[in-house]
């Protein structure tokens, strides 16, 4: 079975700078998967590689079997990408502009789908509005209709709801989705981990440039991700064998079970400490990224 979207072995230098080390991982065809990583991880450089906008100094990358750097046409077409930045046409009314793009597909009658899009990403009363009348967030959603205007089997969504409001991620969501029920795949980068934890069967954790996490949903969480046990200090000093970090005026500690809960609380009582605002709160995808965010020197995967 052909992988959607293949990485071998592919490296990005920028002088001395390795802004990709060595990464290696495919995607199903049909799945949602999210690429995560704090800024400067790598993952716009990725992206950037798979969409043909800069070369690999070594490796390869394939979607649906076809080479980007050999076939970047053939690439090109089987890939709708919506990128971080905010690109636009200022002459061109929305529709225009869809056509436009539908042009550079070879697609000469895509009313219908173009409507289609213009419905579902609330665009319809913007159908004939110039470009650049348009808020940020309208044009972040004509972006990703120019991505789907060719209907490509592999979907690629770089901070797509970056500074949008929350109807529009709503909105978006559930498209994309529908889309991907539909057998689209799926690659999104996020900073809101809650997106990729509820829509994302599988991460990859980028951190300087190479993959240190790689694994499903929920397999992840089990592994790296811990229940928090938060509190705030009243009075007294929390005991040094009890390990906790700062969480605003709160105080955190990991613990894995309800034994893990009592003994904390019994170190605190034995230190002679008062506390209040107590909450234990479940593990997510958060935690799990700040413990690998929050490691020493990238390492390789299977290190990680």
């Amino acid at each position: 079975m052909v992988d959607a979207v293949r990485f071998d072995g592919v490296v990005k230098r920028f002088g001395a700078h390795a802004a990709v080390d060595g990464v290696d991982f495919g995607i199903d065809e049909g799945e949602f998967f999210a690429l995560l990583g704090a800024n400067g991880a790598g993952k716009t450089t990725l992206i950037s590689m798979l969409a043909g906008l800069a070369r690999p100094s070594s490796g390869s990358i394939r979607v649906l079997g076809v080479d980007v750097v050999a076939e970047p046409l053939r690439a090109r077409r089987l890939l709708g990408v919506v990128p971080q930045e905010l690109v636009f046409d200022p002459f061109f009314t929305v529709r225009e502009a869809l056509r436009q793009q539908s042009g550079y597909f070879g697609l000469g009658r895509n009313d219908a789908w173009i409507d289609e899009l213009l419905h579902h990403l609330g665009l319809s009363a913007q159908a004939e509005q110039n470009m650049r009348t348009l808020s940020g967030g309208m044009k972040r959603r004509v972006m990703v209709a120019q991505a789907l205007v060719h209907r490509p089997p592999v979907i690629v969504l770089d901070e797509p709801t970056a500074g949008v409001d929350v109807e529009l991620r709503q909105s978006l969501w559930q498209f994309i989705t529908g889309l991907n029920r539909q057998g689209h795949t799926v690659l999104l980068t996020t900073h809101y981990l809650e997106e990729a934890e509820t829509l994302c069967s599988r991460i990859g954790m980028l951190k300087l440039g190479r993959l240190v996490a790689l694994d499903r949903t929920h397999e992840l969480l089990a592994r790296f991700a811990s229940t928090q046990l938060l509190f705030r200090v009243v009075r007294g000093e929390p005991p040094a064998q009890l390990v906790c970090r700062s969480e605003g005026a709160r105080l955190a500690c990991t613990v894995r079970d309800a034994a893990q809960v009592e003994a904390a609380l019994g170190a605190l009582r034995e230190a002679g400490c008062d506390i209040d605002e107590l909450e234990v709160r479940r593990a997510d995808l958060e935690d799990a990224f700040l413990q690998l965010a929050g490691r020493g020197a990238a390492r390789p995967l299977e290190a990680a």
